[in-house]
């Protein structure tokens, strides 16, 4: 079903032609008048390569360590939320592909398939799980427990929605989770599904309900007092606060603007990697997210000091056109790009990539 693919835009534009109207908005929409969106990934092309040759590059090792932990390559699957829409199988399918290809897989809190489901779907995956602080801590504090039980690797926070951003399309349809849907990691009805009375987005509405704003750096100190798993932050985008970080004693940082789904007019998050990763002086671990569409995208950013990146809506299409092999397939097409960005560039493993195979022509 997927020979004639040859890129992640054949998957995107397949998903465009046959997710249903709420779920595509949902995944494909920005916040406002979504420029952050569209420059997460044009912000790319104005890192320019500077590849070394005459080298032997016959053979090559994609793989890198991340937390102690060997992977078989550089990019894994970020947390996107309810999986299910996008195809029957949802996130078994994307953590059993992420299985296959010997990389990490990232479950959002508001999944559709639970901790344990995706746990039992694919045992030998290495597992991270997404976390939101809630306004009642023994909500937090259960799914932490959870993952812990079920073998998840680290937790990775999300710190950049105290409130959700404005995503217009969302507003627009009344985004809502299709009735024959739960998110299965809550069993109460105030947690399982959304208010349907609610104006506009629902999602909004229910974020709005349990969420904590009042999230700070407290908050960071307790969540390490229940859990001895490494934490990462999920939503930094300065320099200043990757410190407060590693001061904080946090394990990673993800460099990540949400997808361009929080506060539109920020910066792409390519754009502010090289100084996050100066700021934290190897303290802590710094990946990055948004915007990565290629195998060259994510050399670019392993030059720029990225230890991974993560790649959310593109296994989102990888699911809507066949499951669990199409996310295998688009993960194999962005395997065999990196190869041949880091053969082409004159580089046998991902230690051998430099700074200065990377020129940034402009920022503006």
């Amino acid at each position: 079903m997927c020979e004639n693919l040859a890129s992640v835009d054949d998957f995107e534009k397949h998903a465009y032609s046959v997710l249903p109207k709420n779920a595509l908005d949902y995944y494909r929409s920005g916040a406002g008048a979504q420029t952050t969106l569209a420059d997460n990934k044009r912000a790319f092309s104005r890192y320019k390569l500077r590849p070394r040759i005459l080298r032997d590059v016959s053979r090559r090792d994609l793989s890198t360590t991340v937390l102690g932990e060997k992977v078989a390559i550089p990019f894994g699957i970020a947390p996107t939320a309810m999986q299910r829409m996008a195809n029957p199988e949802g996130e078994l399918a994307n953590v059993r592909a992420a299985q296959a290809m010997g990389t990490v897989y990232i479950l959002s809190t508001l999944a559709t398939s639970s901790i344990e489901e995706v746990a039992q779907a694919a045992p030998d995956c290495t597992k991270w799980f997404q976390l939101y602080i809630f306004k009642d801590r023994s909500v937090t504090r259960d799914l932490v427990s959870r993952a812990e039980r079920a073998g998840f690797k680290a937790l990775v926070l999300t710190v950049d929605a105290p409130v959700f951003g404005i995503r217009q399309a969302d507003v627009r349809n009344g985004f809502n989770l299709p009735a024959h849907l739960r998110l299965a990691n809550f069993t109460g009805a105030s947690l399982n599904k959304f208010d349907d009375k609610a104006d506009g987005s629902k999602l909004t509405a229910y974020v709005a309900s349990l969420f904590d704003a009042t999230l700070n750096w407290d908050d960071i100190k307790w969540l390490k007092t229940i859990t001895k798993l490494p934490i990462i932050l999920k939503g930094i985008l300065t320099a200043e606060d990757a410190i407060l970080a590693a001061d904080a004693q946090i394990d990673g940082v993800v460099v990540s603007n949400h997808g361009a789904r929080q506060l539109d007019g920020t910066f792409a998050t390519i754009d502010v990697l090289e100084e996050i990763v100066r700021a934290v002086d190897n303290r802590v671990e710094v990946y990055l997210d948004g915007g990565i569409r290629s195998g060259t995208d994510v050399f670019k950013a392993l030059a720029l000091g990225a230890k991974m990146v993560f790649l959310g809506r593109p296994a989102l299409w990888g699911l809507a056109h066949s499951g669990e092999e199409g996310v295998k397939k688009m993960l194999r097409i962005v395997r065999n790009e990196f190869d041949t960005a880091l053969a082409l560039s004159g580089c046998t493993n991902i230690g051998e990539i430099r700074r200065c195979m990377v020129y940034c022509e402009s920022k503006l």
